[in-house]
């Protein structure tokens, strides 16, 4: 098995330098870099991760706390959180905490036990005391922490006003609108507020309905929406908190013979790929998820630095229209 003094020996560069290669600390050449990673190719060399955390005191591993992967929102962040920190050195250690409190103490004392050189938190409901002994950086996507170190977010009231703005333009005037979950209090509530204050604002009727926990787990909207369609069936314009809701929001229209856009004016929020691939493609709120994936892992990086970092960054929405609020044209094709 190849040594740290065999890729020395192979690159003729020095032990040390070669270390600083592999722990990425201080200024290295393109060129012996080029030579360090030639070199490893060659000789397969795999380096001592265990090793070089206990000398360094940290790894080059984050820590990532995830409340679902199957949840395409969450998906896509992960996606884009790996790439980024990929870039920048960094591997995944991928933690599905289910939102319960025992998983997420167990793998927040597994990240702590392996020195992670920081934690990138996507859930909902871990306890905030949790953190208080954590000496990392711990940075939260769509949640504000007092004891984290930072939090990236998105616009989510300003969200929720487009929403309903666009709705209200399309000549929508009895909404429904489909939340978030009722048991956890979360930044993407303000979606709810920002739709409910431009309502209000232009007198048009609004019923709001909370998810649960088992709904949002299960990603199992159907009877949620299709008992509350049935029972306001005055109902011309639904706003749902995901794009997972709208999607099932178009099922249950088919399903009750509800012509969408004719009838019924859709909007979700993320513009995960699942928005455009619908029958018909749904309008929604864009999150810039790989802009928000960049900045988390810029903040921890210079907070692994021991720079100072912003506390809060939130990032701008917009409105992505698509068929489910427009009008739908009837193709006609004529056989020669």
């Amino acid at each position: 098995m190849a040594t740290l003094k065999d890729v020395a020996k192979e690159t003729g560069l020095a032990t040390g330098t070669v270390s600083r290669v592999l722990n990425n600390r201080g200024y290295i050449s393109d060129e012996a870099r080029k030579k360090v990673d030639d070199a490893m190719k060659k000789l397969n060399y795999q380096p001592n991760e265990v090793a070089r955390s206990l000398h360094s005191k940290s790894s080059n591993t984050i820590g990532l706390i995830v409340p679902h992967i199957r949840h395409p929102y969450f998906s896509g962040m992960i996606s884009n959180l790996e790439n980024e920190a990929n870039k920048r050195g960094y591997k995944i250690l991928l933690c599905n905490s289910q939102s319960t409190d025992e998983k997420e103490q167990e793998y927040l004392n597994m990240c702590t036990g392996n020195q992670v050189a920081g934690i990138i938190l996507c859930s909902g409901s871990i306890s905030v005391e949790i953190f208080n002994s954590a000496n990392i950086p711990i940075i939260t996507m769509e949640r504000f922490l007092d004891n984290g170190t930072a939090s990236v977010e998105c616009d989510n009231a300003h969200g929720g006003e487009l929403a309903a703005e666009k709705l209200i333009s399309c000549g929508c005037r009895n909404l429904l609108h489909v939340g978030a979950i009722s048991s956890i209090a979360m930044p993407a509530d303000k979606r709810s507020e920002g739709f409910r204050k431009v309502c209000e604002r232009e007198g048009v009727s609004v019923i709001e309905l909370m998810t649960e926990d088992a709904q949002y787990y299960d990603l199992a909207y159907n009877d949620l929406i299709e008992e509350a369609l049935l029972k306001y069936p005055e109902t011309d314009g639904v706003f749902a908190s995901s794009d997972v809701i709208a999607a099932q929001t178009l099922q249950i229209c088919r399903k009750l013979h509800i012509l969408v856009p004719e009838q019924m004016k859709v909007i979700g929020f993320d513009d995960v790929l699942m928005a455009s691939l619908t029958t018909p493609q749904l309008t929604t709120i864009h999150q810039p998820v790989k802009e928000m994936a960049e900045i988390a892992l810029n903040l921890l990086d210079d907070a692994v630095a021991g720079k100072l970092v912003p506390k809060r960054t939130v990032l701008p929405v917009r409105l992505v229209e698509r068929e489910s609020t427009g009008e739908r044209i009837a193709h006609i094709y004529e056989i020669p």
